[in-house]
């Protein structure tokens, strides 16, 4: 794999970045990508500017950038006692809790390379990225050992692990009782056996006695595993350097100071962290963009909850919130949606997933701050484009290509298409993963041979330097020689009043090979199939409509809200009545 150090700012791309022209006042065009040698030194630089302030806040207490710095010293101290070594990969499988950027600041510091884990994972997912990234080390939450038990006996190279519970950063009584409720209460821990696990904070206790061996991280040494979501084929690992993600972090702060001018100089950014940091958009957008800027996350373990969500937001000013549609939407509609002061919200970042425009309205309506869509990915540390911050309305579009980026589209021969034709997003730039993790072949289909990362995203441009997402191209729905793209439809039914949410996907079909299949979850009960093919025959030509409409109680999405198509070419699963009657002896 070829980790040679690039220049500081990318060579010209195919294009003339017409977008520079849009940038919003101050953003430079350029950045000096190369401030920081690595990860390392932004996190310990940031802990020493900012020892003081709170970095996190966590069911009502603070913990200062002090803490974190202290605590991720010793558990480094740990890891290296066990004789983790600079290369080796080391698995976290955490939710938002205060451990998660303990562990990666302790990991990265010793030059130890970071496995993101979905702590949702089936035995069989966990099996295979454990084994496929040759973990050495694991930590995890005890609500999740189960799952690490059931394959175990195959994780030969798993040779430590270390488990912790969702209190276990409240201090010493409260994390008792935090633990006791659940385990006992919740019984939110299924009973596991793993013999050996070594608790968190005993290993935190043991570091503290131990020297912090130094420890050379450079530019080129790899900082993180991120598995792509798996959601066709084997999920890949998509190797991320240290300059990769200090790009990616410097590029999104220089995009989001507009916004944040207006803040005052003395008041601390506190941005909503809502979104799974184990996820690449979570990872960067608030864990390693509030570390830069000395701000603070809120921390919400489960975002599902919703009126504990609120009760969290509703103690702090929030400033920034990254999220996903269906949370922006989920919560624009909670009866408690009042009990937050959105008077001080500056940013709404969107991604993820396409935002909708009735989601967007709704949350500008409520809020006053529109939603900014923005566009990245797994292989891109993540973000590549993303409207100005200072917008003052939704528009629909994934935005600008951020400073020091190019982006194209391309045809299915890597050639550029004309002007107004769709065609598959290609980027260059700094924060591009080095290939994906022991898979060569996997790398050369993805890279042209100018070094553009081809996404399989299917997009437009205009002629500010504007793009937006037409669909993915695996997506794409081919009815009788006609491309047909879900998210136009999907957009289009989701203006109905009834419609919760809705998604699209292709039928085989003997006549026309392809038919569109449109998923809904209703708002309105009394929605009928009448009314939305009434809707669609207004909205959309003859081939874009629904051959079969269906009524489900909700999608399935992945752990960062994202609707797997995948499993709606599924028969839907059974009511739960039904479910429970099939499960009893």
């Amino acid at each position: 794999m070829n980790h040679q150090m690039p220049q500081a700012n990318p060579p010209p791309g195919r294009l003339a970045r017409p977008w520079l022209k849009h940038y919003p006042a101050g953003v430079p065009a350029e950045l000096n990508v190369c401030a920081y040698p690595s990860l390392v030194a932004l996190i310990e630089d940031s802990f020493r500017r900012f020892h003081s302030l709170p970095a996190y806040k966590y069911m009502g207490r603070a913990i200062s950038f002090a803490q974190v710095d202290q605590q991720s010293c010793a558990f480094a101290a740990y890891l290296q006692s066990l004789g983790i070594a600079k290369g080796d990969r080391v698995a976290v499988m955490l939710p938002n809790v205060p451990q998660y950027p303990v562990a990666v600041a302790a990991i990265l510091r010793i030059g130890a390379v970071v496995v993101n884990v979905n702590p949702l994972y089936t035995p069989r997912e966990l099996e295979h990225q454990l084994k496929d990234a040759g973990a050495k080390a694991i930590v995890l939450l005890d609500n999740f050992a189960c799952t690490l038990q059931q394959v175990r006996a195959a994780l030969p190279q798993l040779e430590h692990i270390v488990l912790t519970g969702l209190g276990d950063a409240l201090g010493f009584a409260r994390s008792l009782l935090v633990n006791w409720v659940v385990r006992h209460v919740k019984k939110l821990v299924p009973p596991y056996q793993l013999p050996g696990a070594v608790r968190f904070n005993a290993a935190l206790a043991a570091g503290r006695t131990q020297a912090l061996a130094p420890v050379v991280v450079g530019p080129d040494d790899i900082a993180v595993l991120q598995y792509t979501g798996g959601t066709t084929g084997v999920s890949k690992g998509a190797v991320l350097l240290h300059r990769h993600l200090v790009a990616n972090v410097l590029q999104s702060e220089a995009w989001y100071r507009p916004a944040l001018r207006s803040v005052p100089r003395h008041e601390q950014i506190h941005t909503a962290c809502a979104l799974p940091i184990y996820h690449i958009f979570g990872f960067s957008s608030n864990m390693l963009l509030s570390l830069r800027t000395g701000g603070c996350n809120i921390l919400i373990v489960n975002p599902r909850d919703l009126p504990a969500l609120f009760k969290d937001l509703a103690r702090e000013r929030v400033h920034s919130f990254p999220a996903v549609n269906t949370l922006f939407q989920a919560m624009a509609r909670h009866p408690e949606f009042s009990s937050v002061d959105w008077r001080h919200l500056k940013i709404s970042i969107g991604g993820g997933m396409a935002v909708q425009s009735a989601t967007a309205q709704l949350w500008l309506e409520k809020t006053g701050c529109p939603i900014v869509e923005g566009y990245g990915l797994s292989e891109t540390s993540p973000s590549v484009t993303c409207n100005p911050v200072d917008s003052p309305a939704y528009s629909g579009n994934i935005g600008l290509p951020l400073p020091a980026t190019d982006v194209v589209l391309l045809d299915d021969d890597g050639r550029e298409v004309p002007p107004g034709q769709p065609g598959e997003i290609a980027i260059r730039g700094p924060q591009v993963m080095a290939g994906y993790w022991q898979r060569p072949d996997e790398t050369a289909r993805a890279m042209t041979a100018d070094g553009y990362f081809r996404t399989g995203d299917i997009g437009t441009v205009d002629d500010r330097g504007y793009f937006r997402i037409v669909d993915r191209k695996k997506d794409m729905i081919l009815v009788s020689g006609f491309n047909v793209y879900p998210s136009e439809v999907e957009e289009v039914v989701a203006q109905l009043t009834g419609v919760a949410e809705c998604a699209a996907i292709g039928l085989a079909d003997e006549k026309a090979g392809e038919a569109v299949k449109l998923v809904i979850v209703r708002r309105d009960a009394q929605l009928t199939e009448a009314q939305v093919r009434a809707h669609c025959e207004m909205h959309l030509a003859g081939y874009k409509r629904p051959r079969v409409v269906e009524f489900r109680g909700e999608l399935p999405k992945s752990n960062v809200g994202k609707v797997l198509r995948r499993l709606l070419r599924e028969p839907p699963p059974p009511a739960p009545q039904q479910q429970q009657q099939q499960q009893q002896p």
